[in-house]
């Protein structure tokens, strides 16, 4: 099989018609640097699973959250600093690509639940079936050996596609480890309300923002909270599931021994556990849950279906991909036709609890969170929801009030202690340019 690279020296490759071209990938600023171990290891690099393991390797001991396989590319991960280059392996082959996304098919979930021969083959091939007829496919895999002696990986999230310089593969790392709510950046008193919120009988709580504003994280550490506090059957619909809650804790009453958590969480991966993302919420109200976690709202169904699970007597948390709060009403309606928008509203009037919206903004020393809160605690609140499709001024307005955080008022917080500069303040901004003496 071919080589991850080329050459001894990693910074010169052969284009297809075999000329030598050399890559500026000296900078400190672009690259990765590694230990001279991991970068001895890399030149001894002969597959793509050697390639795959060695790059998981280096991005668990380095804090890393996404890694960039492409054809006829360098490799590419995602800091908290932003896009590096690991140059080592030097540029991929589309060989050693679809070596890596074999490999990793090879741990895809659905083969370690004692299925052998036949269910494991169909299994292959059902994801290399699906990336030819639709060019992309999607799946999760976990403890592949990263060293030969036993160091397993955690879960990973994998979709595998096709751009101009061929097939490439997206590996994302998901932590295992649940973080508090307080190590996420949120104020005590916000962390106080959303608690308070979730263990209300019913209602509709959103958590808004970006790919990579954290959503997952928090609405883990919620759930997590949840579990070891309160008596409640939390059941999630995820793709993919990002965190495993476990059933045992540590006992609060410190005698150091493991007890079962009073709430049980019943997690269903799609693909995995349920056929499609519209079958597992069709399905989670027949399973008496208290609480239902729908990993993402992506269509008008699976809206549709969260306002009907919350005005049977459920409470339910999603995501939605938009920034803002008050913005967040604008992108529900969006999913439904004009002439529905009126009634749409008047139910998220009575069964929206709050909406959470959250960014991460990169800062030289990480990342910094940053959020808006809105709670639809009084009739104010309620009011300027029902009537939002007149405009949004109302609810903009109410978003100012004690108790919630508007998105630039936070901002500029952070601004305030000096946790981001002011070029990041002014790029961040819903409303760029206005007078900060209202803060």
């Amino acid at each position: 099989m071919e080589a991850a690279h080329e050459t001894p020296d990693p910074r010169f490759t052969l284009d297809q018609t075999g000329t030598s071209l050399r890559l500026s990938v000296d900078d400190a600023d672009s690259t990765l640097q590694l230990s001279s171990d991991q970068s001895a290891a890399a030149f001894h690099l002969r597959s793509g699973a050697e390639l795959l393991r060695w790059a998981l390797a280096v991005g668990t001991d380095l804090g890393v959250s996404d890694i960039q396989f492409r054809s006829n590319r360098l490799l590419y991960v995602e800091t908290s600093q932003g896009m590096r280059i690991l140059a080592e392996p030097g540029i991929l082959s589309e060989e050693i690509v679809l070596d890596v996304l074999k490999e990793l098919i090879r741990f895809k979930e659905e083969t370690n639940r004692n299925f052998e021969g036949f269910e494991a083959n169909r299994e292959d091939s059902d994801v290399l079936y699906c990336l030819h007829k639709t060019r992309v496919a999607d799946f999760a895999c976990q403890q592949i050996d990263m060293d030969g002696a036993g160091r397993l990986s955690g879960r990973l999230r994998i979709q595998a596609h096709f751009s101009a310089s061929g097939l490439g593969v997206t590996c994302r790392i998901l932590n295992d480890s649940i973080p508090e709510l307080e190590e996420l950046g949120l104020s005590t008193d916000l962390i106080d309300a959303m608690r308070a919120a979730v263990q209300r009988r019913a209602g509709l709580a959103l958590v808004t923002g970006p790919t990579g504003s954290g959503k997952s994280t928090t609405l883990a550490a919620l759930i997590d909270w949840l579990r070891r506090n309160h008596a409640k059957h939390i059941v999630t619909v995820e793709d993919p599931v990002e965190y495993s809650y476990p059933p045992s804790m540590d006992d609060p009453e410190g005698s150091g021994y493991q007890i079962a958590s009073p709430g049980l969480v019943t997690q269903q991966e799609v693909g995995r556990d349920v056929s499609s993302y519209h079958q597992g919420l069709k399905d989670v109200l027949r399973k008496a849950p208290h609480i239902i976690l729908l990993g993402e709202i992506r269509d008008r169904e699976a809206m549709e279906t969260a306002l009907e699970a919350a005005q049977t007597g459920h409470f339910v948390i999603s995501t939605l991909h938009t920034t803002g709060a008050v913005k967040t009403m604008g992108r529900i309606l969006e999913m439904f036709p004009r002439e529905k928008h009126e009634a749409i509203l008047g139910r998220m009037s009575e069964m929206l609890v709050f909406i959470l919206s959250q960014g991460l903004l990169r800062t030289e020393n990480g990342r910094v969170l940053t959020y808006e809160f809105l709670q639809n605690g009084d009739d104010a609140c309620s009011s300027a929801i029902a009537n939002y499709y007149g405009g949004s001024r109302a609810l903009e307005d109410v978003i100012r009030r004690s108790g919630n955080i508007e998105w630039d008022a936070q901002l500029y917080n952070l601004y305030s202690q000096g946790l981001i500069d002011a070029e990041t303040f002014e790029n961040n901004r819903m409303k760029r340019g206005e007078d900060t003496s209202e803060f």
